[in-house]
């Protein structure tokens, strides 16, 4: 590494974490891209040059935390993105295997990646940390119990680290996403059936994509040390809440 400033993107393979260290690359970092699937991270450190360290790491697994951060000299920012939602049954009918491994990702990845981080984040001027949220971290809706619980868990770790950080230069800050249509979310949660993931962005006039959550977590990353974006909430224009969205063209006036 550089003397540029590190970050760290955990689920970093795909998606919104590609997307992310993307952005970061070229806002002037060099980038360790973590994630479980070696294929996948190594896809888009070859993609993306030298900037880019590859680094197999499973956020469920806290010796493969500890044995990968072990190797770190120095960090600035760390992307704790790693997540994702399983399944859509109610409550009555909840696979608690899904949603134990919700929570394992979700929050306590979280939390794991969080702790071992802190010391070499304590030493940057810059040290920042970013935890990759949702709307579902602040509203319910039906069938996403065990991802909404998850997603709150996830705000509440980070409002929480943020109080207890009071008094040291270290920001902890939020990005709760609305729809964003990646390649993997929705299948993902949807167990594989790719035509039930396509019917969730159906008839949805430019819904997120990964690119503009980036844009955010650069947008907040950017900011002076002594400025803190503690929540940033960002949907498409065509989603009002998680349970209003509009299925239908929008007149966006740009001619496109």
């Amino acid at each position: 590494m550089s003397q540029r400033p590190v970050a760290l993107v955990t689920g970093g393979g795909t998606g919104i974490g590609a997307a992310i260290t993307r952005r970061l690359v070229n806002d002037g970092y060099d980038v360790i891209v973590a994630g479980r699937r070696p294929d996948r991270i190594e896809s888009v450190a070859t993609l993306l040059g030298d900037g880019v360290t590859a680094m197999r790491l499973d956020v469920t697994d806290a010796k493969s935390i500890d044995s990968a951060l072990s190797s770190v000299e120095r960090l600035d920012l760390l992307v704790n993105n790693a997540g994702g939602a399983l399944g859509l049954s109610s409550v009555e009918k909840a696979d608690l295997d899904e949603w134990q491994a919700m929570y394992e990702t979700n929050v306590l990845g979280t939390v794991r990646m969080t702790q071992a981080a802190l010391p070499l984040l304590r030493e940057s001027a810059r040290g920042t940390i970013v935890n990759v949220s949702s709307i579902a971290g602040e509203r319910a809706y039906a069938g996403g119990g065990g991802y909404t619980a998850a997603k709150h868990g996830q705000s509440v770790v980070s409002e929480t680290l943020r109080l207890e950080l009071n008094g040291s230069h270290v920001r902890v800050i939020e990005i709760r996403p609305g729809m964003v249509h990646t390649e993997e979310f929705s299948l993902t949660r949807l167990h594989g059936d790719q035509s039930a993931a396509d019917k969730v962005y159906e008839g949805v006039d430019r819904p997120l994509i990964a690119d503009d959550v980036a844009a955010c977590v650069a947008f907040a990353v950017g900011l002076p040390q002594h400025v803190n974006i503690d929540t940033l909430v960002v949907k498409p224009v065509a989603q009002a809440a998680p349970h209003l969205l509009h299925r239908g063209s929008i007149d966006w006036r740009d001619g496109k």
